[in-house]
C-alpha cells in the first residue's frame, strides 16, 4: 500500500511552480538535489538564491524515520515539548535491540523478553502522538522505509546516519539527531547549512563480480571518510539508469561513510518498477506526471563540471570488486590485491565469519546474487571454511525469499539466517567463536567496520564487501581469495572455480508477506498512557539542561584529549550498552571510553586534575560535576564520524562537559553538540592542538561577546604556571546562539509552546 499518499500528492502538486521559480532566481540549470531542497524550503516558494556550504536555510521535510535505539532519547525529548501529535508522518522501527546468536526465531523471543519494556514505550509512545510503528522483527528501518515511504522527489530525516538509503528511491535523506527530529515532530522549521554538491557520473554497466557495492566502495576510496562532509552526492549519467533501485540505496547508504549529507539518484525506470513491485503503482503514477522536475536538468548532466562543485567518474564496465578495511570503510583494495596487501600489514588471512545483511545490502536482490554463489559452493561439492550469518531486511524479504528457496539455500549450506534486524552491524552479536581480544579476520555486506564495532574485540579486523563478495571469501575461508580467479578444492579432492554471481532485480512471483509487523496508532491518543516505571534501569523521563552560565566557563578543566580518529562509536558505543539508551544516566557511564588519550595512549584512562591520579573517563567526570566544575573535550580531525548518535552529545552535556574543541567536525555531531546547548568549536590554527597538556585550565576570554561570525579566545593555563591564549572558531549563527544561551533547542520549543 501507498502510506501517506495525500501528502505525497501535495508534494508533486507543488514541486513545478516551486522548482520553475528557484531555477528562475537561481539563473541556471538545477541539479535534482537543487530541485528537492529549494521545493522543501519551509517559507515555501524559493525567494532568494543560496550560496552552497554558507547560508542556513529552515526547511520542510515531509517525514520521519526513527530506529529503537535512537527514537528512545528522540521521543523522550519530544514529550517535553508539549504536543498532542507529531506534525509531520512518523515512523518507528525495532530494529536494534535483537542479538544475533542463535537464529532467527529464538533470538527475537530473546529480544521482547529482555527488551520489553522498552518495546512496550516505543509502541505506547507511539500510539499517543500519532507515529507508526513497527514490530520487532519487521525489519531493518532503511529497507523497510525504501519499501514502504520512500518516495522520488521527497524529503526525510531520520534518527540513523544511514537514512541516506531512501536516495535509492529519489529523496534527499538525512541522518539528524534526535532534537533535529523533535523539531520537525513539533512543527518547526528543520535548519541546515545549504549543502555543497558532488556529483558522480557513471557510464558502462556493472558486469561479473562487481556489484552497485562497488561503486560506493571506490567513492570512499577516492573521497575518504571526511571528503563528503557538508556535501550531497548526486549520481547520474548513463550507468546510474542501468542499476536497480536497491543497488542504488546501497549506494547511498554507505555515502554516510564519506560523511556526505546524503547522496541520491534521479527518478527512472528501476524506481518506477520497484514502486510498482512493493505496491505503490499510486506513486509511480504521481511521480511519471512531473518525470523531469524528478532529476537534474539534461544541461546540469551534459556539463557536470559547470553545475557541482566536484566531479568524479567511474565506469562501471572496468571497475573492480572491492574489500574496504580494516578499521575504517574508506580503505579500498580491489579484491585481487587484497593478498599482499594483508601480507605486508600482518592482518589475518584465515577469514572466521562472512556476515550478510545490515540495511546497505539485505533485499531481494543481495539475496539472490548471495545464494547463487552458496548454490554453487553446493553443487561444486564445496565446504565453507568459514562460519555464515545471514540477515534479511525486512519480513516481506524473509518471507518472500523463503517462499522462493533463497534462505534453504543458505541453511543447507550452513549458514544462520538471523532476526530481519541489524545484528552483528551495530554490535549486536554474541560471538560464541571469539573471547578476549584475539587477532582475527570477518568480512561483511555492512557499512562500518570500526574498531570493535561488530563484536567489541579490537582487534577483529573487518572488510566490507558485496553479498556475493563475502560469500565467495567466507566459502574459501581466505582473505587473499580471488574468485575471479582462483580455484578451490572440493570434497573430491578437484579444483573447482566459481562462476559469477547471477541475481534477480526483484522477486518474478512478486513480494509477499502474511504480517509485515505495522501497527498504525489510534486515531486519538489522548487517553494514551506511555509507559516508563520510575524504577527502570533502561528508561528514564529527561528534565531540561540548564544554560552554561559564562561564569561557569573560567577554570575549565581538561577532560581528555583525544587522539587520532573518535567516532561516535569512540564517544557513546553500542553493542551491549544499547540497553540503556533510553535512561541518560546510565549510559552515561560510557560516555567517551572508547576515546584514546593523547597523553598515554590508553583508553578509558585520564587524569582527575582534583587527586592528580587515573580513572575512567566517566568517573572522573562525575567528580568535576559534583564539584561544579565545568570540562572541555580536545579531538583531532572530523570528530564525530559515525552515526547520527544524539547520545554522543546529550551524555557529555549531562555530565557537565560544556565545550568540545577540535581540528574538525564531521557534520552531524557537530549540529548534535549545538542542539544540546554545548559549545561545538575548532582550531583557528590546528597546530594549537599539539599545545594542549594533560593538566590544563582554561579560561573563555570573550564568552559574553559570543556572537555570529566572531571568533573566541580561550586562555590556556599550563601547570607549570605559564598562560598563553588562542584563537578558536565556531559556525554559531543566531538562531543557534539562542539554542546554548537558553541551554538547548528543545528549551525554545518548549518556550514558544507554552507562549
Amino acid at each position: 500500500m501507498a502510506f501517506d499518499i495525500d501528502m505525497i500528492k501535495k508534494v508533486y502538486s507543488q514541486m513545478a511552480e516551486r522548482v520553475d521559480k528557484a531555477r528562475e532566481i537561481v539563473g541556471k540549470p538545477l541539479t535534482l538535489s537543487e530541485k528537492i531542497l529549494y521545493s522543501h524550503l519551509w517559507d515555501g516558494n524559493p525567494s532568494t538564491a543560496f550560496e552552497r556550504g554558507k547560508h542556513y536555510v529552515d526547511f520542510a521535510p515531509d517525514r520521519i524515520a526513527c530506529q529503537d535505539a535512537t527514537a528512545q532519547m528522540a521521543l523522550l525529548q519530544f514529550m517535553q515539548a508539549g504536543k498532542k501529535n507529531v506534525a509531520v508522518p512518523t515512523t518507528v522501527h525495532c530494529d536494534h535491540l535483537i542479538q544475533a546468536k542463535q537464529g532467527a526465531a529464538p533470538d527475537l523471543k530473546r529480544a521482547n523478553e529482555t527488551s520489553n519494556e522498552v518495546f512496550d514505550f516505543l509502541e505506547s509512545v507511539s500510539n499517543k502522538y500519532g507515529i507508526g510503528f513497527w514490530k520487532p522483527g519487521a525489519g531493518i528501518i532503511h529497507q523497510v522505509v525504501l519499501e514502504n515511504y520512500a518516495f522520488p522527489g521527497g524529503m526525510m530525516i531520520g534518527t540513523d546516519s544511514h537514512t541516506v538509503n531512501a536516495g535509492g528511491l529519489g529523496m534527499v535523506a538525512i541522518g539528524v539527531g534526535g532534537a533535529d527530529a523533535v523539531d520537525v515532530m513539533a512543527g518547526m522549521p528543520w535548519e541546515l547549512k545549504f549543502p555543497k554538491l558532488i556529483g558522480v557520473k557513471l557510464t558502462g554497466e556493472l558486469n561479473g563480480w562487481t556489484a552497485s557495492k562497488d561503486v560506493i566502495l571506490k567513492v570512499a576510496g577516492i573521497l575518504t571518510v571526511k571528503g563528503g562532509t557538508g556535501c550531497i552526492v548526486e549520481y547520474f549519467g548513463p550507468g546510474a539508469k542501468n542499476l536497480s533501485c536497491t543497488g542504488k540505496g546501497t549506494i547511498c547508504n554507505m555515502g554516510a561513510e564519506i560523511g556526505a549529507t546524503t547522496s541520491t539518484f534521479g527518478y527512472d525506470d528501476a524506481m518506477e518498477r520497484f514502486l510498482r513491485a512493493t505496491d505503490r503503482a499510486e506513486i509511480a503514477d504521481e511521480a511519471n506526471k512531473i518525470r523531469e522536475y524528478l532529476t537534474g536538468d539534461d544541461e546540469v548532466y551534459a556539463n557536470p563540471e559547470a553545475y557541482f562543485d566536484q566531479v568524479i567518474e567511474i565506469d562501471l564496465s572496468t571497475l573492480r570488486p572491492h574489500l574496504n578495511g580494516p578499521f575504517t570503510p574508506d580503505l579500498a583494495t580491489p579484491v585481487g590485491e587484497l593478498g599482499e596487501k594483508a601480507k605486508k600489514n600482518d592482518w589475518p588471512i584465515k577469514v572466521d565469519w562472512g556476515l550478510i545483511g545490515s540495511c546497505t545490502n539485505s533485499s531481494y536482490e543481495d539475496l539472490t546474487r548471495a545464494a547463487s554463489i552458496a548454490q554453487q559452493a553446493i553443487d561444486k561439492k564445496l565446504r565453507p571454511k568459514s562460519d555464515f550469518g545471514i540477515n534479511p531486511g525486512s519480513e516481506q524479504i524473509r518471507f518472500t525469499a523463503e517462499r522462493d528457496g533463497l534462505l534453504q539455500v543458505f541453511e543447507n549450506l550452513g549458514a544462520t539466517v538471523f532476526t530481519n534486524a541489524c545484528g552483528p552491524c551495530i554490535g549486536q552479536w554474541d560471538r560464541s567463536d571469539r573471547k578476549g581480544e584475539e587477532k582475527n579476520t570477518i568480512v561483511h555486506s555492512f557499512n562500518r567496520n570500526f574498531s570493535k564495532r561488530a563484536d567489541g574485540n579490537p582487534n577483529t579486523h573487518a572488510f566490507v564487501g558485496s553479498p556475493e563478495m563475502v560469500a565467495a571469501i567466507a566459502i574459501s575461508g581466505r582473505l587473499d581469495f580471488d574468485p575471479m580467479t582462483d580455484t578451490l578444492l572440493n570434497d573430491n579432492g578437484e579444483e573447482v572455480k566459481l562462476d559469477e554471481p547471477r541475481g534477480l532485480e526483484l522477486p518474478p512471483k512478486g513480494f509477499e508477506v502474511d504480517d509485515n509487523g505495522y501497527l498504525a496508532p489510534t486515531e486519538d491518543g489522548s487517553n494514551v498512557k506511555v509507559k516508563v516505571a520510575e524504577d527502570s534501569e533502561r528508561l528514564q523521563l529527561l528534565e531540561p539542561f540548564v544554560p552554561i552560565q559564562d561564569s561557569e566557563l573560567q577554570g575549565v578543566k581538561l577532560l581528555i584529549k583525544a587522539f587520532g580518529k573518535c567516532t561516535t562509536d569512540h564517544i557513546s558505543m553500542a553493542g551491549p550498552w544499547l540497553r540503556y539508551r533510553g535512561h541518560l544516566d546510565n549510559i552515561a557511564n560510557n560516555t567517551l571510553i572508547g576515546a584514546v588519550n593523547a597523553f598515554n595512549k590508553k583508553t578509558n584512562f585520564v587524569k582527575n586534575q582534583l587527586t592528580g591520579e587515573y580513572g575512567g573517563v566517566p568517573d572522573v567526570q562525575r567528580e568535576y560535576k559534583a564539584k561544579g566544575i565545568k570540562t572541555i573535550v580536545v579531538g583531532d580531525h572530523n570528530y564525530g564520524e559515525g552515526s547520527s548518535r544524539e547520545h554522543a552529545a546529550m551524555q557529555p552535556r549531562f555530565l557537565g562537559v560544556a565545550a568540545v574543541l577540535v581540528k574538525s567536525f564531521a557534520r552531524i555531531h557537530e549540529t548534535n553538540l549545538k542542539k544540546q546547548g554545548m559549545l561545538a568549536l575548532t582550531f583557528a590554527n590546528e597546530e594549537d592542538y599539539d599545545k594542549i597538556q594533560e593538566n590544563d585550565t582554561f579560561n573563555f576570554v570573550d564568552i559574553a561577546d559570543f556572537a555570529e561570525n566572531k571568533p573566541l579566545s580561550i586562555e590556556i593555563m599550563h601547570e607549570n604556571g605559564e598562560k598563553e591564549t588562542i584563537k578558536v572558531n565556531h559556525t554559531y549563527n543566531d538562531a543557534q546562539i539562542k539554542w546554548y544561551r537558553e541551554g538547548s533547542a528543545l528549551n525554545l520549543i518548549k518556550k514558544q509552546n507554552a507562549s
